[in-house]
């Protein structure tokens, strides 16, 4: 058995001389949930689609399963569940008319879950997809695609534009299968608020390039931010890399960092060990976390965890 069903290894597509994705490695332990971050742009789209097989990279490899995603068998296929961006569906079809659709593909095809997931979003089997709103297609999609029981699941921001109501249920589902499955779970997303709350571990791109590919407390541990108070002139500050983000007030200054991963925790980065200035540490969400490092436009880089297949 695979312990990383999900990896990529220098990972490359170029369009028209344009790197979208350029020389990414990453590797998702088996039975965990890890999300895709970057803004727009950042190329996660096109390393799901690299992943999947649906496009061929210009250098590198990705594998699923163990089998390189531009071979993938019919039987390694029919182990891997794919939600898209949108939710594509047949408008014309009845909600049972996907489900049945969809079962006939799938010898494993699980009714249990498929109802558990259908009852949940309130689903009404004799209505017309065309009919559903945006969330309760979403809840029809994940239902047919968590009942063929796959063994890695693939989500490309599959809550976007859902109510939260229809997110938590999405969350939900995604978090439980895991657990109960030792499904293997690959997402992207823009919500940040909610990948502290599913998510094992990131991978964060940004223009193309992996920033970090680590737990998401190793990624709290190491972007910290301390509040600098201050009388007349606010202090000087290192011009350092490791500085990501500056905030200045009337009297107070916010400094978030990225600490060294050898720092010990509580421990002061060296760039605020400020003569005359009390520094002190300020609690930091993973969201406000994320947005310093994805809005900083240096080249400070996680020591990124990586388990190769």
């Amino acid at each position: 058995m695979n312990d990383t069903p999900i990896s990529a290894h220098g990972l490359t597509r170029a369009f028209y001389g344009h790197l979208a994705v350029s020389n990414v490695s990453f590797a998702v332990p088996r039975g965990q949930v890890f999300a895709l971050l970057g803004r727009n742009g950042a190329g996660k789209t096109t390393t799901l689609r690299m992943l999947l097989g649906l496009l061929e990279p210009t250098a590198g490899e990705a594998r699923l399963l163990g089998q390189t995603s531009r071979d993938l068998s019919p039987e390694t296929r029919a182990r891997i569940g794919f939600m898209a961006e949108g939710c594509a569906l047949y408008d014309w079809m009845r909600v049972k008319e996907c489900i049945a659709f969809q079962r006939a593909f799938y010898p494993r095809f699980d009714d249990e879950t498929c109802r558990a997931v259908v009852d949940a979003f309130r689903l009404n089997e004799r209505q017309r997809v065309g009919e559903l709103s945006h969330g309760q297609r979403a809840g029809l999609n994940l239902a047919v695609v968590l009942a063929t029981e796959p063994e890695v699941l693939i989500l490309d921001d599959p809550a976007m534009g859902l109510d939260p109501v229809a997110r938590r249920l999405l969350l939900e589902a995604m978090v439980h299968f895991s657990q109960r499955d030792h499904t293997t779970i690959l997402y992207s997303t823009h919500l940040l608020a909610d990948v502290e709350r599913v998510a094992d571990g990131i991978i964060l791109l940004e223009r193309g390039a992996l920033r970090a590919c680590c737990t998401v407390d190793t990624f709290r541990q190491r972007v910290r931010r301390y509040a600098i108070p201050f009388e007349g002139e606010p202090p000087s500050l290192p011009d350092e890399a490791t500085i990501i983000a500056k905030k200045r007030f009337e009297q107070e200054m916010l400094v978030t960092v990225v600490t060294p991963a050898a720092t010990p925790e509580g421990e002061l980065p060296s760039v605020l060990a400020l003569p005359d200035h009390e520094v002190e540490p300020l609690p930091i969400s993973f969201e406000d976390a994320a947005i310093a490092y994805l809005g900083h436009r240096g080249e400070v880089r996680f020591v990124v965890e990586r388990n190769d297949a």
